[in-house]
Order: structure tokens, then C-alpha cells, then sequence
């Protein structure tokens, strides 16, 4: 009886959790211009109106290269760190790695806060390079986490032998090492460019006047009135960010199956 219950409860949490996401993408599809029940018909007259309007347009733009080039960011810091957190004596390893790691345990409007505070105090005004670094530094830190566990399980006596055979650290690096970390470094990757695309709170503070990222972009269509175009919008934005880390996922464990095989 009582571990029914507990199903029974674990349900009702999840339906609380996702039945709202399920309405969002079924009312998409619905061909009255009222986001209500019951739908009038089957469309994707939303969609098309979606693809045709220029605001949302640039904002996707803005999000996928703001995006990418935290991704790209994000790994290459990522990557280099572990390697010097794991691999080498580094003094105040342990600091290092709780300071490197302390984004994500600080809620994100108190990060986003302090480091629009900090900038102010130092006169920088809001630009697309701050909102960058902001991104980096909230994403680095799930880089971080991804390739030191990769990282961990690669025995050291691969690169020792590389070495050993006259290759020099470099060469071991990106001959040995990396090709092995390449399933977290994927991985990692893929979560640096999936967080930055979803960020609304800390993009909120960051971004300077006249630029829009998808979710601030949702926002602000939503304070004026809720369109069916948003729910539109709310549907590609699940599939992007449910997607991307599922597809890299199943990427980055083919990528070990072929390394172990």
C-alpha cells in the first residue's frame, strides 16, 4: 500500500511538472487564433507566421551565435582546466576547483546581479561581449564537471607512453588525450550551448538595449499579449533544448562504444 502511494504521488508530480508543457505544443498545432480548448482544427499556420516574423528571427540568430560561441568558449576554458586540475599539482588545487565550480551553487539572479553591480562599478557599460562572459561564466563550470570525469578514468600511462615513444606533450594531447576526452568534450559542449540558448535570467540583466535572445524575445511578446505565435515558439524552443542534449548524448556514447570496440 504505501509504496503504491508513492507511485501514485511520483506521478502526479510529474504530470504537474509536464502537463503543462504538453498543452503548450498541443495548443501550438491549433488552428483558432485563441490558445483555448477545444482546438477548432489542425495547423501549422502558427509555425509559418513564426518563420516570417523579423523579430523572432533575430533572435534566434542572436541566441544560436550567442550560443556558439559560448559552447566554443566554454570547452576550450573547460578542457584546459581539468587538465590542470587533474593532472597536475597545481597549488590551491582545491580553491581553484570550488571557485571554478561556484556559479552554478549561487542562484543565478544573485550572479547575474553582482556581476552587472561589479561592471557598473567599473563604468563598463552593457554589451554583447558582457552578456557573453556572463554566459561563459555560468556554463563553464557543467564543462568543467563533464571532462574531469571523463578525465579521471583515463589512465595516465597512455600519455607516458606517447611520450616515452618521442612524442612531445602537445602531440600526446592531441593524439592520445583528447580523442578519448572527445565524448565529454562533446558533451560538455553540447550543455554549454543548450543552457546559454534557454538563459532568460541572467540575459535579462546582461544584454544591452536592442538586442533579444529567443527567451527574452518570449517575454516580451508575452507582457504585451499571449499570441498562439508563442506557443509556437515555446514548441521549437522544447524540442531544441530536450533535442540537443538527447542527440548529443546518444552521440557521445556511439563515440565510446567505438572507442571501447
Amino acid at each position: 500500500m504505501g509504496w503504491q502511494l508513492i507511485r501514485a504521488y511520483t506521478l502526479l508530480v510529474y504530470l504537474f511538472m509536464f502537463l503543462p508543457v504538453a498543452v503548450v505544443v498541443l495548443l501550438s498545432f491549433n488552428a483558432s487564433q485563441f490558445g483555448s480548448f477545444p482546438m477548432t482544427g489542425f495547423s501549422f499556420r502558427w509555425f509559418v507566421e513564426l518563420a516570417g516574423n523579423d523579430a523572432i528571427l533575430r533572435a534566434f540568430q542572436t541566441s544560436i551565435v550567442l550560443g556558439a560561441l559560448t559552447a566554443l568558449i566554454s570547452t576550450t576554458l573547460g578542457v584546459l582546466a581539468s587538465l590542470a586540475l587533474v593532472r597536475y599539482e597545481v597549488p590551491g588545487r582545491n580553491l581553484i576547483s570550488t571557485l571554478l565550480i561556484a556559479p552554478i551553487l549561487v542562484p543565478e539572479v544573485v550572479l547575474a546581479v553582482a556581476l552587472l553591480l561589479f561592471l557598473n562599478f567599473l563604468s563598463i557599460n552593457k554589451s554583447f561581449f558582457l552578456l557573453l562572459m556572463g554566459h561563459v561564466i555560468f556554463t563553464l563550470p557543467f564543462v568543467i564537471l563533464v571532462v574531469q570525469a571523463r578525465l579521471v578514468g583515463i589512465r595516465r600511462d597512455y600519455e607516458e607512453a606517447a611520450l616515452s615513444l618521442g612524442a612531445s606533450p602537445v602531440q600526446a594531447f592531441f593524439q592520445i588525450t583528447l580523442p578519448l576526452l572527445a565524448p565529454a568534450v562533446f558533451a560538455g559542449m553540447l550543455f554549454a550551448f543548450t543552457i546559454s540558448f534557454d538563459d532568460i535570467t541572467g540575459t535579462l540583466f546582461w544584454k544591452p538595449g536592442g538586442v533579444e535572445t529567443v527567451p527574452t524575445q518570449i517575454f516580451a511578446m508575452l507582457r504585451n499579449s499571449i499570441s498562439p505565435e508563442i506557443n509556437a515558439l515555446g514548441t521549437v524552443m522544447i524540442f531544441l533544448t530536450v533535442g540537443l542534449p538527447l542527440l548529443g548524448l546518444a552521440i557521445a556514447r556511439r563515440m565510446a562504444m567505438q572507442r571501447g570496440g
